[in-house]
């Protein structure tokens, strides 16, 4: 087993990244560079094709951190394996108040390790790509751009690694902050600037929430006190459950409060709005955010907390239904979504409901494998639109088309992808996606059954939107791109019709070969002596949540899939051989159209109406009423007062000293008066 030092050295490798680069490095260029442009005459030294020694010290001491980061992480991941999953590490005391304790340690369980490696992996093949596709940054937008990555990938490794809710949640806020601040990277761009506020503003109605939760866990102390255990740790929250001090009602409130907090940070119904407009980032970030990071926070929340929420019946209902509903609710809306980044950001709203279907029926050990196929090919899928968009200079899919002819290991890697989205086995998302459905399926009552029918539903609209955009982007006849008329996302962006360069390719490669076999691997249905049969789950089981496994179901797999390529099929009559037309289709059934392009309206809903009308309208109107009529007059009420009294007091002061005395006679008569009444 690693050492603690090493352990942390995890998050702080990547931490101290972020700090050289926007303290150290950052500050510097403002002295070097000037003066190197001076000498040269022009800006060469920080432009796009000659990146200065600074600017690309930037992204090589990022890249260096987090894949120390992950070698380590890879370390660990063995020795969680031969120690059984027990996680060696002491906290260390912080301070205390009362009888509550604060500590900062480690808990270094099998979800820990298992979270660890897919964060650092994945972080670690995105700023390898970032080269590539941030090269048209200058040296100070290059510089920025690797000290937000370092702080977003260490704020979640040291949201995984957090032994108590209080450490956790600190972190929790550093990924917000992260994630606002690589959203509005581009922040010069109105579109860009409003898409970070909107995420920070949306996220923190969730977090609110987890703060209630945590709030009462701490008001709670008195019960685990007289346990001998500490309401903030979480070692402690479990044993809490065991012994029946959180249970019920109880179990219920905290279970809602956490699950507030992972709804906002995963994007599920109804604080979804967010996430599609956090396309606005670079592209990398989008991967980042939507395979590893951000979103991912979510489900590791409610995974973390997963006892607690085995507490309570009610909570388990609630999170099948949303989860269900996200699932088949965001897959409507990439059906018509004509950014690729849109429809991907979709899916990944619509697969995040499957992990919380997948932990609201109880498979614990299917929502994190799901969790960490997805992280595979989504990000495969986030940097195969990164390299369509670096040649075509556009997202929008309908100036796109013929890009399998000049870019063909994008094309393949991003088929690959798609598949794997679709669920279509033997590909990684097929197994994962299947045990989700069959969990629902095995599920008692007519609850999981609901969860079920709309995960499967959902299913064969992620084949059909997926493909669809695979059709449109790299099929038919190429459209221009950025060179179209009317086209407004492009921010000046140019068409170079060839593939992208190897810094983008090699990641796209590594995580086609991922998103092709890993679900086997660490999941396999035998033995495969290196990895014995369903590896990811018996691990999962070693640490503090009981799992059962998910055989494969030979009879709901085929049928799981049957659907799925029900959606390919149809995408390819509709938009390759165009048997049937999407443009009547949309014709015929306007009205759902235009619900779904308006994306249920919602966004209306919520900045117009809730925004708008009621906060700035009814409630800003009721305090400005209150601040004129009520707050004014009581100021004016006292004024009037002060003025009064002082008028009544000044008539007492006639200056005869015979008035004074006899006042203070009858003041001294009165005193004596009372003490001898009441002696």
């Amino acid at each position: 087993m690693l050492s603690e030092s090493l352990v942390w050295l995890i998050l702080f490798a990547p931490l101290a990244a972020f700090v050289i680069i926007g303290f150290v490095i950052r500050p510097l260029m403002r002295l070097v560079i000037p003066v190197a442009a001076q000498e040269h005459g022009d800006d060469s030294t920080h432009s796009a094709h000659g990146r200065s020694i600074l600017g690309g010290s930037a992204g090589i001491l990022a890249i260096i951190a987090i894949g120390v980061a992950f070698v380590l992480s890879i370390v660990a991941l063995f020795g969680s394996i031969d120690n059984h999953g027990d996680s060696p590490y002491i906290a260390h005391d912080w301070l205390t108040v009362g009888n509550l304790e604060f500590t900062i340690g480690i808990l270094m369980d099998p979800l820990t390790t298992i979270m660890l490696v897919v964060v650092t992996s994945v972080s670690l093949l995105v700023q390898i790509y970032s080269v590539g596709y941030m090269s048209h940054e200058d040296d100070r937008g290059y510089a920025r751009y690797y000290a937000y990555m370092s702080l977003f990938s260490a704020s979640m490794i040291g949201l995984v690694l957090a032994s108590n809710i209080v450490q956790l949640f600190a972190f929790w806020e550093l990924v917000g902050l992260s994630s606002y601040l690589l959203i509005g990277f581009w922040f010069t761009r109105p579109s860009a600037a409003a898409a970070a506020k909107k995420a920070f503003i949306v996220t923190r109605i969730g977090d609110f929430g987890l703060l209630l939760g945590i709030m009462y866990l701490f008001f709670h102390q008195d019960a685990f006190t007289a346990a001998g255990l500490n309401s903030l740790d979480i070692v402690d929250i479990y044993a809490a459950v065991d012994a029946k001090i959180i249970a019920g009602g109880v179990a219920t409130w905290i279970a809602a409060g956490i699950f507030a907090g992972a709804v906002g940070k995963s994007g599920q119904f109804p604080l979804h709005t967010w996430l599609p407009d956090a396309m606005e980032g670079p592209t990398p970030v989008s991967a980042l955010i939507h395979a590893a990071t951000m979103v991912a926070a979510g489900v590791f929340l409610v995974a973390r907390f997963f006892p607690v929420f085995e507490a309570s019946e009610t909570m388990m209902n609630v999170i099948i239904l949303i989860g269900g509903f996200t699932a088949l609710f965001a897959a409507t809306m990439g059906l018509v979504a004509t950014d690729i980044k849109r429809v991907l950001a979709y899916s990944t709203v619509s697969q995040l409901g499957y992990m919380m279907l997948a932990l609201g029926v109880g498979a614990y050990s299917v929502a994190i494998f799901h969790l960490f196929t997805h992280a595979f090919f989504k990000a495969l899928l986030f940097l195969g639109s990164g390299s369509v968009n670096h040649a075509s200079g556009t997202f929008d899919m309908r100036y796109m088309g013929g890009l399998r002819k000049v870019m063909p290991i994008t094309y393949a890697s991003f088929v690959i992808g798609g598949i794997s989205l679709a669920g279509i086995l033997p590909f990684a998302g097929g197994w994962s996606k299947d045990e989700v459905l069959t969990a629902a399926w095995n599920g008692a009552g007519a609850i999981p059954a609901i969860g079920f029918w709309m995960a499967l539903l959902a299913a064969g609209m992620t084949g059909f939107y997926i493909f669809r955009a695979i059709i449109l982007t790299f099929h038919g006849d190429f459209r221009k791109g950025a060179d179209a008329e009317g086209i407004e996302d492009t921010h000046g962006a140019e068409v170079h019709l060839k593939e992208s360069p190897i810094a983008m390719v090699f990641p796209l490669i590594l995580l086609s070969i991922a998103a092709v076999g890993i679900g086997f691997v660490v999941n396999p249905l035998f033995d495969l002596g290196i990895v014995p049969q369903h590896w990811f789950g018996h691990f999962l089981g070693q640490g503090p949540v009981h799992v059962e496994i998910e055989d494969f179901n030979v009879v709901l797999a085929p049928i799981a899939m049957l659907v799925s390529i029900s959606g390919i099929v149809l995408a390819f009559l509709m938009y390759q051989t165009k048997v049937v037309s999407a443009e009547q289709l949309g014709a015929r059934f306007k009205p759902v159209y235009i619900l779904l392009v308006r994306k249920y309206y919602f966004d209306e809903l919520y900045e117009d109406i809730i925004v708008r009308r009621f906060f700035y309208g009814g409630v800003a109107r009721t305090l400005d009423w209150i601040d004129g009529s009520i707050i004014n007059n009581i100021g004016k009420f006292i004024g009037w007062l002060g003025a009064n009294v002082g008028t009544a007091l000044r008539q007492l002061q006639t200056g005869q000293t015979q008035e004074y005395g006899a006042a203070i006679s009858i003041g001294i008569l009165t005193i004596v008066g009372l003490y001898l009444w009441f002696l």
